[in-house]
């Protein structure tokens, strides 16, 4: 009788506050780790929305930086 090997599990990702690359709150950092991106891109847009009139943009901001856990 043969065992058939199991198959490795699937890392999940999380959306968190990271803390060792955080400038204010840890969300765009966060943000960035769980899409895959470099965190300079996403804080240049945050910045950038948040300047050209997204006020919704830094209401989100406000909102995750409350409700994300840190890592």
């Amino acid at each position: 009788m043969t065992t058939q090997p199991q198959p490795s599990p699937i890392p999940t990702r999380r959306l968190v506050r990271r803390t060792d690359n955080r400038m204010i709150g840890g969300v765009c950092s966060g943000v960035a780790d769980y899409l895959g991106i470099d965190v300079t891109l996403v804080r240049v847009l945050t910045v950038l929305g948040a300047i050209f009139g997204m006020g919704s943009l830094v209401v989100a901001y406000a909102v995750m930086w409350l409700l994300l856990p840190e890592e």
